[in-house]
Protein backbone atom coordinates (compact mmCIF):
# COMPACT_ATOMS: atom_id res chain seq x y z
CA UNK A 1 0.00 0.00 0.00
CA UNK A 2 1.58 3.43 -1.18
CA UNK A 3 1.92 5.54 1.80
CA UNK A 4 1.10 9.23 0.49
CA UNK A 5 -2.09 11.96 1.53
CA UNK A 6 -2.23 13.61 -1.89
CA UNK A 7 -0.87 13.50 -5.75
CA UNK A 8 1.91 16.57 -4.18
CA UNK A 9 3.58 13.87 -1.95
CA UNK A 10 4.14 11.22 -4.80
CA UNK A 11 7.91 10.66 -5.72
CA UNK A 12 9.18 11.08 -9.03
CA UNK A 13 8.47 7.34 -9.67
CA UNK A 14 5.24 7.41 -9.09
CA UNK A 15 4.04 10.48 -10.48
CA UNK A 16 5.23 8.21 -13.57
CA UNK A 17 3.29 5.29 -13.16
CA UNK A 18 0.31 7.83 -12.61
CA UNK A 19 0.86 9.33 -15.98
CA UNK A 20 0.15 5.86 -17.53
CA UNK A 21 -2.09 4.75 -15.36
CA UNK A 22 -4.17 8.19 -16.46
CA UNK A 23 -3.53 7.55 -19.87
CA UNK A 24 -4.50 3.11 -19.71
CA UNK A 25 -7.80 5.14 -17.82
CA UNK A 26 -8.01 7.10 -20.61
CA UNK A 27 -7.84 4.61 -23.47
CA UNK A 28 -9.97 1.55 -21.36
CA UNK A 29 -12.78 4.37 -22.10
CA UNK A 30 -11.85 5.21 -25.95
CA UNK A 31 -12.19 1.60 -26.33
CA UNK A 32 -15.48 1.01 -23.81
CA UNK A 33 -16.90 4.40 -25.50
CA UNK A 34 -16.52 2.81 -28.98
CA UNK A 35 -17.54 -0.41 -28.44
CA UNK A 36 -20.60 0.64 -26.81
CA UNK A 37 -21.26 2.65 -29.95
CA UNK A 38 -20.33 -0.22 -32.76
CA UNK A 39 -23.03 -2.26 -30.62
CA UNK A 40 -25.82 -0.26 -30.77
CA UNK A 41 -24.98 1.16 -34.59
CA UNK A 42 -22.21 -1.44 -36.22
CA UNK A 43 -18.80 -0.61 -37.11
CA UNK A 44 -19.09 2.08 -39.76
CA UNK A 45 -21.44 3.94 -37.92
CA UNK A 46 -19.18 3.72 -34.88
CA UNK A 47 -16.12 4.63 -36.94
CA UNK A 48 -17.90 7.94 -38.63
CA UNK A 49 -18.60 8.79 -35.15
CA UNK A 50 -14.94 8.34 -34.00
CA UNK A 51 -13.57 10.00 -36.37
CA UNK A 52 -15.88 13.44 -35.39
CA UNK A 53 -14.98 13.04 -31.93
CA UNK A 54 -11.32 12.73 -32.98
CA UNK A 55 -11.18 16.00 -35.47
CA UNK A 56 -12.74 18.19 -31.84
CA UNK A 57 -10.22 15.73 -28.89
CA UNK A 58 -6.87 16.17 -31.16
CA UNK A 59 -6.85 19.71 -31.74
CA UNK A 60 -7.93 20.13 -28.01
CA UNK A 61 -4.72 18.01 -27.06
CA UNK A 62 -2.56 19.46 -29.53
CA UNK A 63 -3.91 23.27 -28.26
CA UNK A 64 -3.15 22.12 -24.47
CA UNK A 65 0.12 20.77 -24.71
CA UNK A 66 1.07 23.78 -27.25
CA UNK A 67 0.50 25.58 -23.61
CA UNK A 68 1.61 23.23 -21.47
CA UNK A 69 5.07 23.38 -23.04
CA UNK A 70 5.22 26.48 -23.98
CA UNK A 71 5.39 26.03 -27.67
CA UNK A 72 4.77 28.72 -30.10
CA UNK A 73 2.19 28.73 -33.03
CA UNK A 74 3.26 27.96 -36.32
CA UNK A 75 6.31 26.72 -34.29
CA UNK A 76 6.44 24.25 -37.45
CA UNK A 77 8.10 20.41 -37.63
CA UNK A 78 10.17 21.22 -34.25
CA UNK A 79 7.50 22.56 -32.79
CA UNK A 80 4.91 19.57 -33.76
CA UNK A 81 8.11 16.38 -33.11
CA UNK A 82 8.09 18.10 -29.73
CA UNK A 83 4.12 17.83 -29.23
CA UNK A 84 3.96 14.41 -30.19
CA UNK A 85 5.99 13.42 -27.40
CA UNK A 86 3.31 14.75 -24.92
CA UNK A 87 0.07 13.19 -26.04
CA UNK A 88 -1.85 10.79 -24.23
CA UNK A 89 -1.00 7.44 -25.97
CA UNK A 90 2.52 8.13 -25.93
CA UNK A 91 2.71 6.59 -22.38
CA UNK A 92 1.39 3.32 -23.56
CA UNK A 93 2.97 2.73 -27.12
CA UNK A 94 6.11 2.70 -28.43
CA UNK A 95 6.88 4.92 -31.45
CA UNK A 96 9.66 6.96 -32.99
CA UNK A 97 9.88 10.01 -34.85
CA UNK A 98 12.51 10.49 -37.68
CA UNK A 99 13.68 13.57 -39.07
CA UNK A 100 14.57 12.74 -42.91
CA UNK A 101 15.07 16.71 -43.42
CA UNK A 102 14.12 20.16 -42.09
CA UNK A 103 11.08 19.92 -44.12
CA UNK A 104 9.89 16.62 -43.53
CA UNK A 105 9.31 14.30 -40.12
CA UNK A 106 7.81 10.65 -40.15
CA UNK A 107 6.08 9.39 -37.26
CA UNK A 108 5.94 5.63 -37.06
CA UNK A 109 3.75 4.18 -34.28
CA UNK A 110 6.02 0.75 -33.70
CA UNK A 111 3.51 -0.81 -30.83
CA UNK A 112 0.18 -0.14 -30.69
CA UNK A 113 -1.75 -1.17 -27.18
CA UNK A 114 -4.97 -1.66 -29.17
CA UNK A 115 -3.64 -3.01 -31.95
CA UNK A 116 -1.42 -5.52 -29.80
CA UNK A 117 -4.47 -6.96 -27.78
CA UNK A 118 -6.28 -7.70 -31.20
CA UNK A 119 -3.66 -9.19 -32.38
CA UNK A 120 -3.20 -11.56 -28.92
CA UNK A 121 -7.12 -11.78 -29.15
CA UNK A 122 -6.42 -13.35 -32.66
CA UNK A 123 -8.41 -10.58 -34.21
CA UNK A 124 -8.11 -8.62 -37.59
CA UNK A 125 -6.33 -5.33 -37.20
CA UNK A 126 -8.81 -2.39 -36.09
CA UNK A 127 -9.15 -0.23 -39.38
CA UNK A 128 -8.03 3.28 -37.66
CA UNK A 129 -7.33 4.73 -40.87
CA UNK A 130 -10.04 6.89 -41.72
CA UNK A 131 -9.97 8.24 -37.86
CA UNK A 132 -6.01 8.53 -38.22
CA UNK A 133 -5.88 10.85 -41.15
CA UNK A 134 -8.81 13.08 -39.14
CA UNK A 135 -6.86 12.71 -35.56
CA UNK A 136 -3.03 13.26 -37.18
CA UNK A 137 -3.97 15.78 -39.92
CA UNK A 138 -5.42 17.86 -37.61
CA UNK A 139 -3.05 17.54 -34.60
CA UNK A 140 -0.50 18.62 -37.06
CA UNK A 141 -2.57 21.90 -38.29
CA UNK A 142 -3.59 22.58 -34.80
CA UNK A 143 0.67 22.84 -33.97
CA UNK A 144 1.30 25.10 -37.56
CA UNK A 145 -1.22 25.33 -40.11
CA UNK A 146 1.66 25.04 -42.57
CA UNK A 147 1.62 21.20 -41.56
CA UNK A 148 0.20 18.98 -44.49
CA UNK A 149 0.03 15.38 -43.39
CA UNK A 150 0.02 12.26 -45.41
CA UNK A 151 -0.23 8.47 -44.41
CA UNK A 152 2.19 5.92 -45.29
CA UNK A 153 0.09 2.77 -43.70
CA UNK A 154 -2.42 2.34 -41.68
CA UNK A 155 -4.97 -0.42 -40.88
CA UNK A 156 -6.51 -1.94 -42.86
CA UNK A 157 -3.66 -1.08 -44.91
CA UNK A 158 -0.94 -3.64 -44.47
CA UNK A 159 1.56 -1.75 -42.00
CA UNK A 160 4.89 -1.64 -42.66
CA UNK A 161 7.84 -3.61 -40.81
CA UNK A 162 7.86 -2.96 -38.11
CA UNK A 163 5.16 -0.51 -37.00
CA UNK A 164 1.10 -0.39 -37.44
CA UNK A 165 0.81 2.87 -38.68
CA UNK A 166 3.30 5.08 -40.23
CA UNK A 167 2.70 9.05 -41.20
CA UNK A 168 4.88 11.60 -42.82
CA UNK A 169 4.48 15.77 -42.07
CA UNK A 170 6.10 18.36 -44.04
CA UNK A 171 6.03 21.86 -44.39
CA UNK A 172 6.54 24.52 -46.77
CA UNK A 173 7.74 27.80 -46.00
Amino acid sequence: MLSFKDIHDLTREQLLDFITDLSKRWLALDGLWFQAVEKEYGLNKAIAVDTAAWSKFTALEAQRIMAFLGLPAQGGLDALEQALKFRLYTFLNKQEIIRRSPDRLVFRMQDCRVQAARERKNMPLFPCKPAGLVEYSGFARTIDSRISTRCICCPPDKPDAGCYCAWEFTITE
